[in-house]
């Protein structure tokens, strides 16, 4: 079973010998993943921004999909739309549950019990591993011993950015944690759903932000209506209607579903887990925030981590050996 199958794949130019993809397929994909690592690390600082300003997990769901919806509604009504382009209502709901509104609020709520830094670990974390151990059993994905370095870089680069953070918290850290971890494994059931079911990018991510927009009005009309968004500032209500709904909800999830299809979902679950490092980066001009030596140091071996995971950091011959040599490598 070939585990990262491209369409592109036509024997045209030259194939990456690690990915067994053509490089202008290869660096398309991880420059779609890159590109919705970006997009989420600025949704995470404006995230932080919108609660600053009052805003509730309920009005952060209607901006990541309501924008999103109305985008792509003329879409969904030209490709099907009472099949949901094809996708069918069994697996779009299923879909909207694990990355839609229900993941939006896992998510925001453990900020509510649990410091910062530990859903910038935990959450990520778990995508990266549940993802990798699932597409190992259920998609046959292959896991090399460059992978598990890699990822074993990039969840000590997290670590080590978290530990520069305060670790201060109540009682009810442990409840924020499960949440953390909730929403970590919803994400990765959504990655490995997707290469499963071989979805389109567009066409998933559609059907998501429909289905996700008539959720999340009557959960923000029971909990206190528009009156929060309301009280925003027209500018910067526009600000994160741009950045959680076009950015996040249309242009990320695209990117990403592409970046499944190709690379597979294994390797696609490494680029959630870099959102943390690219949002102390962003924030750098956005907010002025200058990060310490420890987030720098995290910064870069979670950098060197998904370099190697991606194959394109060679590993010393001692570790890739084993493997080089297996038939079936490329089959």
């Amino acid at each position: 079973m070939t585990a990262l199958a491209s369409p592109c794949s036509t024997g045209h130019g030259e194939v990456h010998p690690s990915l067994s993809l053509p490089v202008a397929s290869l660096a398309a994909s991880i420059a779609a993943g890159a590109l919705a690592a970006f997009i989420w690390a600025i949704y995470f600082v404006f995230a932080k921004t919108g609660t600053a300003a009052g805003l509730l997990p309920q009005d952060f769901a209607l901006l990541r999909f309501g924008p999103a919806a109305l985008v792509l509604l003329p879409w969904l009504i030209r490709h099907d739309l009472p099949r949901l382009a094809g996708i069918g209502w069994p697996r779009a709901f299923t879909l909207t549950l694990l990355a839609g509104p229900p993941f939006i609020l896992l998510s925001s709520a453990g900020y509510l019990y649990a410091p910062l830094s530990n859903g910038a670990v935990i959450q990520p974390s778990t995508v990266t591993l549940a993802s990798m151990a699932a597409a190992a059993v259920l998609l046959r994905e292959r896991i090399t011993p460059a992978k598990v370095i890699g990822i074993a870089l990039i969840l000590a680069g997290l670590a080590v950015i978290a530990s520069h953070k305060s670790h201060a918290g109540g009682s009810m850290v442990w409840l924020g944690n499960l949440l953390f971890l909730g929403a970590g494994l919803s994400w990765s059931a959504y990655t490995i759903l997707f290469k499963r079911w071989n979805l389109d990018a567009v066409a998933a991510t559609a059907v998501v932000a429909l289905l996700s927009t008539l959720l999340a009005l009557p959960m923000l009309l029971l909990s206190g209506g528009f009156t929060r968004l309301a009280a925003l500032p027209l500018q910067t209500l526009m600000a994160q209607i741009l950045v959680q709904g076009v950015l996040s909800g249309v242009v990320a999830l695209i990117a990403f579903g592409m970046t499944v299809r190709q690379l597979g979902a294994a390797r696609a679950s490494l680029f959630p887990a870099v959102v943390p490092v690219a949002a102390m980066v962003i924030s750098v001009p956005l907010t002025g925030t200058v990060p310490a030596a420890k987030e720098i140091v995290g910064a870069l071996l979670a950098t060197v981590g998904l370099l190697a995971a991606m194959g394109l950091l060679r590993l010393p011959t001692v570790v890739s050996r084993p493997l080089s040599s297996s038939k079936g490598l490329r089959s």
